[in-house]
C-alpha cells in the first residue's frame, strides 16, 4: 500500500554517515530506475537495495517523484562535477559556446539511459507541492549556478537570473522533446547551442 504523503519538509543529512546514506538511497533508486523505469520501481525495493529502513527512505524523500527530483539533482552535480575534473588550462571558448557544449553534453549523459531519463522527466511533471511546499529558485540549482558563473560579472544581476532561469528552461524543454523523440537528437542540439549562444549575448 502506497504510503500517504505529508506535507512535510524532506530532512537534510546532518552528519557524512547520513550524507553517505543519502547517496545510497539515490543510486540505488537511480539503477532500479534506469532498469525497471519509473512505474515498476517500488518504494520498498529502493529502501532494500539502499540498506536502509523505510522510514529513513521517507525522511530524505517523502515521496517517489521527490526522490527521482533527487536523482535528476544527483546525477546533474555528478556531471557537472566529472566535467570541471577533466577541464585543463588551456584557452576557453566563449560562454555562449561553452554554455551550449555543457547544456549538450548533459542532455547526452541523461539520454544515456533512456528509462531512467523518463523516469526523472515524469517525476517532474507530478504534483508534489503538498509534499515540498517552497520550491527554490532553479537559480540556485547546480545547472543554474553554472549558467549564472558563465555569464561572467559584468552582466545586471537581476537580469542574469531571468537569462539563466531562460536557459535552464530552454535545456529542459529540449531535452524533453529529445526524450520522446519530437525532435531528433542532431536537432536538439542544435537548439540548445543557438539557446546558449542568444541567452549569453552582451
Amino acid at each position: 500500500m502506497a504510503r500517504p504523503l505529508a506535507a512535510r519538509r524532506p530532512a537534510a543529512p546532518m552528519s557524512s554517515g547520513q550524507a553517505a546514506r543519502r547517496v545510497r538511497i539515490l543510486r540505488a533508486a537511480s539503477d532500479l530506475g534506469g532498469r525497471e523505469g519509473l512505474a515498476n520501481v517500488q518504494m520498498h525495493d529502493v529502501a532494500k537495495k539502499a540498506g536502509v529502513a523505510i522510514a529513513t527512505l521517507y525522511r530524505y524523500f517523502p515521496s517517489k517523484p521527490y526522490l527521482f527530483l533527487a536523482v535528476l539533482e544527483w546525477h546533474i552535480d555528478r556531471f557537472l562535477g566529472d566535467r570541471d575534473h577533466g577541464r585543463d588550462d588551456s584557452p576557453k571558448a566563449d560562454r555562449g559556446t561553452e554554455a551550449g557544449e555543457t547544456l549538450v553534453a548533459l542532455s547526452a549523459a541523461l539520454l544515456s539511459s533512456r528509462l531512467l531519463a523518463s523516469a526523472v522527466a515524469l517525476s517532474s511533471f507530478t504534483e508534489y507541492t503538498s509534499v515540498v511546499p517552497t520550491r527554490i529558485d532553479i537559480v540556485e540549482s547546480a545547472l543554474g549556478q553554472r549558467m549564472l558563473r558563465l555569464l561572467g560579472s559584468r552582466a545586471d544581476p537581476l537580469t542574469a537570473r531571468s537569462r539563466v532561469r531562460l536557459l535552464v528552461y530552454s535545456w529542459w524543454g529540449v531535452f524533453v522533446a529529445m526524450l520522446t523523440e519530437e525532435i531528433s537528437t542532431e536537432q536538439g542540439n542544435a537548439d540548445l547551442r543557438l539557446a546558449a549562444r542568444l541567452l549569453t549575448a552582451p
